[in-house]
C-alpha cells in the first residue's frame, strides 16, 4: 500500500512479487498527479521485499523522471538494500 503524506510516500506491508503491479500502479497515480518536485518514498514499515521490489522502484523513478520529480528511498529495509547489492544496482537507486 502507498499512501500520501504530504512530501513523503509511504510504502506499507509487503512489496512482493504478488504486490508488485498494484504498487507500481499505485505508485504511478500519485506521481501523476504530484506538484512536489523532490518526494521520499519511506519504506520504513514494508514488511517483505523480494526482487520484484527493485523493479517497482525503478518503474517509479522513470515516471518521477519523465514528471521532473526528484524521488529518494527512504528508511529500506536491510533485505531490499542486499538484493540492490546481489544484482549490482546498489549506486542506480536513490537510497538514503
Amino acid at each position: 500500500m502507498i499512501e500520501k503524506d504530504g512530501g513523503t510516500y509511504r510504502l506499507s506491508g509487503s512489496a512482493l512479487i504478488a504486490d508488485a503491479r498494484g504498487l507500481l500502479d499505485a505508485g504511478r497515480a500519485l506521481l501523476l498527479a504530484e506538484t512536489d518536485k523532490e518526494i521520499a518514498v519511506d519504506l520504513a514499515a514494508v514488511s517483505d521485499v523480494d526482487s520484484s521490489a527493485l523493479g517497482v522502484f525503478f518503474g517509479l523513478m522513470r515516471t518521477a523522471k519523465e514528471r521532473g520529480v526528484a524521488l529518494r528511498l527512504i528508511n529500506p529495509p536491510a533485505s531490499l538494500v542486499s538484493l540492490a547489492g546481489l544484482y549490482g544496482v546498489s549506486d542506480s537507486l536513490p537510497l538514503t
